[in-house]
């Protein structure tokens, strides 16, 4: 080889050592840094979903105007944000029947469980209705949604007085099936007629024993329905304040006071935007006394009343205990 050609390869071997060297020094562009964090993440996900869900809540937690609250606040208000990013699903089981004798006639009552997919909560509330309860929900619900339900179609009645184990189980699975199609509408599961179907009756049990001194039973009835009320009543909070409060007051009287004053926080939550509510000032009353008996802080809830009495004219208002049983008065 001569020294021509011997000093070409040399600077050719030079060059490449060069490029080898530069590659592997170079540092990585922004777009690829990103990139790699992003694969990263997104196994990291793959691998612990729920972990990067409370991470997320975290680092929203600390960036929340909410700073104000208390630490119980926070993670009631964190708990339900994560409920509302999930998808929120009520199943419904029929799994069994019972025949009740009344008035020298007889009739089926169905058991109903209305389990809740999607959340953390894993309660189920169980219900029991009769056929002429489910005639009555289908002629109301035609009422408002004639186009919605064109295509439902309603279980036929067969024969007055049919009590066949085989009428009954194909009744169970048709009403199974015409529950579950009429939540899968937006609209008839958000309406006041289906959500009445499904808590009512109880709730008007409630009231009439609250209104009769049984507060242990009115209680354990409202504790049953509240969940249920809570998860069909999503986007209107301020509804279920009534029952709030009625559970407020059967803890008050059964001298539960630190449990009154847990569900009066609850109620006094969702009435934040809704200070107008005729509950807020009776509530706001209550929960004073409460706090007071508790050794809370009482002076901020009085700020509370103080102001929104300087707003509102002078009126007769009724004490907590009055609304919750003028509340399903026939």
């Amino acid at each position: 080889m001569d020294q021509d050609s011997h000093c070409t390869a040399e600077r050719e071997l030079f060059e490449v050592v060069n490029r080898i060297t530069a590659f592997s020094t170079k540092s990585p562009t922004d777009e690829e840094q990103n990139q790699a964090k992003a694969e990263i993440s997104c196994q990291v996900r793959k691998e612990n979903p729920e972990k990067d869900d409370l991470q997320v809540l975290d680092s929203r937690a600390s960036l929340s105007p909410n700073s104000s609250m208390t630490t119980k606040e926070l993670q009631e208000y964190w708990r339900n944000e994560k409920r509302q990013c999930r998808q929120v699903k009520l199943l419904f089981e029929i799994p069994s029947t019972r025949i009740v004798e009344h008035h020298l006639s007889k009739y089926v009552m169905y058991k109903i469980i209305i389990l809740q997919t999607g959340s953390f909560d894993s309660n189920k509330s169980v219900i029991e209705r009769r056929y002429s309860d489910f005639e009555k929900l289908h002629r109301n619900l035609l009422e408002e949604f004639s186009e919605e339900m064109e295509d439902v179609t309603f279980p036929k009645k067969t024969l007055t007085g049919n009590f066949t184990e085989e009428i009954i189980n194909e009744r169970k699975l048709a009403f199974k099936d015409y529950l579950r199609l009429l939540y899968s509408m937006k609209y008839i599961r958000r309406s006041k007629k289906f959500i009445d179907f499904l808590t009512r009756p109880e709730l008007q049990e409630a009231y009439g024993c609250l209104r009769g001194g049984q507060y242990t039973k009115a209680l354990e009835i409202l504790l049953e329905v509240i969940g249920l009320q809570e998860r069909l009543t999503r986007g209107n909070p301020a509804s279920v304040v009534p029952t709030l409060c009625a559970i407020v007051v059967c803890h008050k009287d059964l001298e539960n006071a630190a449990s009154a004053f847990e569900y009066g926080e609850k109620a006094l939550s969702r009435l934040r935007v809704h200070t107008s509510h005729r509950y807020y000032m009776p509530l706001l009353e209550t929960m004073i006394t409460l706090a007071y008996e508790l050794g809370k802080d009482f002076l901020s809830l009085q700020e509370k009343l103080e102001e929104w009495k300087a707003k509102k004219d002078p009126v007769r208002v009724f004490t907590l205990k009055e609304l919750a049983v003028r509340e399903y008065v026939q």
